[in-house]
């Protein structure tokens, strides 16, 4: 099955995407790992205020398959959650890129995103 990659996204490991405008990161969850979990039934994300460092665990999503953690991709403090996703998990799967974004982060340091993957290598990764 092949999924839609975005090209101005940077990818991680743990398969959090982040869009990065201006000191704002929207993070979220790739089509490829929502794919892999499920059926999603439950996210739990930081609240806001929270003080986020890159690989810290700052949530899960529950799955009918599996609970996973949610690894923080960038340093920063929550600005706002996505709480439609929230109250209603299984749309994540509809749209994840868009209107399924899990966190918005005000960056304290941009440069944790040098190790991020592009949407290429990304997709080489999970599809290779």
């Amino acid at each position: 099955m092949s999924f839609e990659y975005p090209e101005n996204l940077k990818y991680m490991d743990s398969h959090e995407y982040v869009r990065l405008e201006g000191e704002i990161a929207t993070v979220g969850i790739s089509a490829f790992a929502i794919d892999q979990l499920g059926d999603i039934v439950f996210i739990e994300l930081p609240e806001v205020g929270d003080e986020l460092s890159q690989g810290d665990v700052m949530g899960n999503i529950e799955s009918v398959k599996a609970v996973e953690d949610i690894y923080a991709p960038i340093n920063g403090t929550v600005l706002e959650c996505n709480t439609a996703i929230a109250d209603a998990p299984e749309q994540l799967a509809d749209d994840p890129y868009t209107n399924g974004w899990l966190l918005k982060i005000k960056v304290s340091e941009a440069a944790a995103l040098d190790q991020a993957m592009t949407a290429a290598e990304y997709q080489a990764k999970v599809e290779g």
